[in-house]
């Protein structure tokens, strides 16, 4: 049955139906080439007026060629592709059981030869600790009568001077004397064999070096984490940002999400509009050298060793001078979460939304490993190693991917690091510090903290941002929740750390007291990355970019005294 048209509804005609929807009773005998569609001969002055119809029966041939066709290509193409891929996807089926039960098969193999191994390196070692113990117990016990021995002659030769003194004749006297000095000897102390067992404290990589290399993909996964990286990225800047939205000229609201991927440039007059007051303080000790603004939102900052810089928007890494001249832009396929330059090669590491760790070399990101968690944060260490920061814990890699150290190895219980952000090592005891969140999935506060451990990823302190009354601006007294965005240790041990919340940067020293806030700005702090002349390289807001000169050495030595 048509519908009115007057009431909003459009009128269709159901599959099979003879009659005009239009015109009620009517048989469908003609066919509208205009509307391609079938019509009555009252729809000739009504619906269709003007257009050029035809009998129905006069398209049929041409429908049913259409048909056969559709038919022949559905039975002799596609249903052929189809059938070829259900029989390639059931032996893609058994081959992939057969190829997993083989790769387990080969891994038992593999352990029970490591087991083998081992007990025969443990049986060769006892053996030797066994038959040196004997050996050594020989010697002992022989020195040991030979020291009963001359116990005993000794004694005897006391008591014949005795008695000479006592009594005896010249010549006696004379025969004692010449025999105390032809004595026998003291006997020589054995040497014994030695042996020494220092058990590995860290035996987790060496066994897996020794087990093999597992390498995995999980190819399916990498949209889902492309979206949810932007997701997270989208939300965190929506919480730093002074305003979550900015409404463009022609009155669509644009998402701070749409404006980091579209790399909008905020011009000082924009910035200058979403202050609420003009707080940017230095500290006596702290001095600027330059300020730029690029062109890109920035989300990391990574000091190279030639007064360079390599600064992250999300997408783009850029290699520029100290007054933003740039040098080289290199693309990545992926979302990047974080960049970190190696101490030893010099050489630009990247850790993605992808889970993939790559290196750059010679101007392109090659491939180094992959992790099984998504990457938030990376640190490359002096003793070339590898430190990501994934959810609930940091994991510390060989260049290669072989897992050397987990802080999940802590225990059970609360997760060390919960939310991870920035990692840093400390170049004079190669400490790590990490910037976390303690998140409320995880059963925490919701707080974010800098938590300070030892090179096998145990505890040293944890900084809660707190900054003693007598040091704390009277301008800043109402201070907002510590949200530490970026954490880098200076060349003398002192740590650097961005409050984001505060829009200030603070400096704390090595075993966590608080020693000063190196600067106050009218933007939240985005990223902080210090070079090897300890030059503070500061991101505030979405890409203004500040050096910051503070005399690091003075402030090791006020941290000292305190």
């Amino acid at each position: 049955m048509a519908t009115s048209e007057s009431k909003g509804q459009i009128p269709f005609r159901s599959t099979g139906q003879t009659t005009c929807i239009h015109h009620k009773g009517r048989q469908l005998d003609l066919y509208c080439e205009k509307c391609q569609e079938p019509a009555c001969t009252k729809c000739l002055s009504t619906v269709h007026r003007s257009h050029t119809v035809c009998d129905l029966s006069e398209i049929t041939p041409q429908k049913k060629e259409d048909i056969q066709k559709f038919v022949d290509n559905t039975e002799n193409v596609d249903l052929v592709q189809i059938n070829q891929l259900i029989i390639s996807t059931d032996t893609q089926l058994k081959d992939n059981v057969s190829h997993f039960e083989k790769l387990s098969h080969q891994l038992r193999i593999q352990t029970n030869k490591i087991k083998e191994d081992l007990d025969q390196l443990t049986d060769r070692s006892l053996s030797l600790f066994q038959q040196m113990e004997q050996d050594n117990n020989k010697l002992l016990q022989t020195y040991k009568q030979d020291l009963e021995i001359y116990s005993t002659r000794l004694k005897q030769q006391v008591q014949e001077c005795k008695i000479a003194l006592q009594r005896g004749s010249d010549i006696q006297i004379y025969d004692t004397e010449c025999e105390m000095q032809s004595s026998v000897t003291h006997p020589v102390k054995p040497d014994l064999s030695k042996a020494s067992f220092t058990p590995n404290k860290n035996p987790q990589g060496y066994m897996e070096q020794a087990l093999g290399e597992v390498n995995t993909s999980y190819e399916g996964q990498g949209q889902a984490l492309l979206d949810h990286d932007l997701a997270v990225r989208s939300a965190d800047i929506q919480c730093l940002s002074p305003t979550q939205e900015t409404t463009e000229s022609n009155g669509r609201t644009s998402s701070t999400k749409e404006q980091t991927e579209r790399k909008i440039k905020i011009s000082p007059t924009q910035r200058k509009s979403t202050r609420k007051k003009d707080v940017t303080s230095l500290s006596p000790q702290t001095k600027v050298l330059g300020e730029w603004t690029p062109s890109c939102c920035i989300s990391s900052v990574c000091p190279t060793t030639d007064g360079q810089v390599w600064i992250s928007d999300g997408i783009t890494l850029t290699l520029s001078k100290m007054k933003g001249e740039v040098i080289q832009e290199v693309q990545h396929n992926a979302a990047i979460r974080d960049i970190s330059l190696s101490p030893t090669t010099t050489t630009l590491w990247v850790c993605d939304c992808k889970n993939k760790i790559t290196e750059l070399v010679s101007g392109r990101l090659v491939h180094r490993f992959s992790t099984r968690e998504l990457s938030q944060c990376i640190c490359i260490t002096a003793s070339n190693h590898v430190i990501v920061g994934m959810a609930k814990h940091i994991s510390k890699f060989s260049t290669k991917g072989v897992l050397v150290h987990n802080s999940l190895a802590e225990g059970a219980g609360m997760p060390l690091v919960c939310t991870p952000h920035s990692i840093s090592e400390c170049p004079l005891t190669n400490n790590v510090a990490v910037t976390y969140r303690d998140s409320i999935h995880d059963v925490g506060e919701g707080k974010s903290y800098v938590v300070v451990m030892d090179t096998y990823f145990k505890k040293l302190f944890v900084y809660d941002g707190e900054v003693p009354h007598t040091r704390q601006p009277t301008s800043q007294s109402g201070c907002a929740p510590f949200n530490p965005r970026g954490v880098v240790y200076d060349s003398v041990g002192n740590l650097v750390i961005g409050d984001c919340n505060n829009n200030r940067i603070l400096l704390i020293c090595g075993r966590g007291e608080f020693i000063r806030i190196i600067h106050t700005d009218d933007y939240w702090t985005q990223a902080v990355g210090v070079d090897r002349e300890d030059v503070l390289w500061a991101v505030f807001g979405l890409n203004n970019v500040k050096l910051l000169q503070y005399n690091s050495a003075l402030d090791k030595k006020r941290c000292i005294i305190l």
